[in-house]
């Protein structure tokens, strides 16, 4: 089973193609994701001028997210300050008045602190925090602490390799394939390229995380839906305004 958690698809990106130029390229590996349910009227207050939450037969949703960055480039440049870290995001789901469909970050937090000095100076809010990857029995998962005695998270999954996840909703909450942000006070979508995830359902082992209620979003019980993906690689395009 490790060899499936570390291998990672090698074809280039086959998604939705960015148009030139490209302005970063980066790998997704051993992602986790858990998601709940919420109303679109909890998400609504977030969602910057010209976009409004995703709704999918009634409901929003808001996701928790963990995975490892171990490449990054500018272009084709590596990056070494980059090096290889953790993240572990929340996010809601984005439609923008132009179409786009993407994500909106509330919280990213990341084990390096010069990729999040990179996203904070975009007003991406990124937070510097101690994230590491967790392996508990046959479980996957990650464990994240702020500094200063902040919001915590763990959690980890149990991949079931022999299923495929391709339903309408496994796609919808992982095939965003971009993310609505606000830069210089406009509302804009970065386009991102990536092959579909190679996506599998996963049983929830263990779990205690602050990090969603801290993001503004408190939702009880364990989540709706649960998803292992061994990962992909990433091409980020130029920001396109929204609004």
């Amino acid at each position: 089973m490790a060899s499936h958690a570390r291998r990672v698809p090698d074809p280039p990106p086959a998604g939705p193609r960015v148009p030139p130029p490209v302005l970063m390229a980066q790998t997704w590996a051993a992602a986790v994701f858990l998601h709940w349910r919420i109303d679109p009227s909890l998400a609504a207050p977030y969602m910057p001028p010209g976009v409004e939450p995703d709704v999918f037969h009634g409901s929003t949703w808001v996701g928790l997210i963990g995975f490892r960055a171990p490449e990054t480039r500018l272009g084709r440049v590596p990056v070494p300050f980059f090096g290889s870290y953790t993240e572990i995001n929340v996010r809601l789901y984005s439609r923008g008045r132009d179409g786009s469909r993407g994500v909106l970050f509330r919280s990213l937090d990341a084990s390096r602190l010069a990729p999040v000095l990179a996203a904070r100076s975009l007003h991406i809010p990124y937070v510097w925090s101690r994230c590491r990857p967790r392996r508990s029995g046959w479980g996957l998962g990650y464990d994240v602490a702020r500094f200063g005695r902040q919001a915590r998270s763990s959690f980890a999954v149990v991949p079931d390799y022999g299923r495929t996840a391709d339903d309408d909703l496994s796609i919808l909450l992982t095939a965003r394939f971009g993310l609505h942000a606000c830069l210089a006070g406009r509302t804009v979508f970065i386009p991102i390229s990536h092959r579909p995830w190679p996506l599998h359902p996963a049983r929830l082992t263990h779990l205690h995380d602050e990090l969603v209620p801290a993001a503004g979003l408190p939702v009880e019980g364990p989540p709706d839906a649960v998803h292992y993906s061994p990962g992909v690689r990433t091409l980020f395009g130029c920001p396109r305004r929204v609004a």
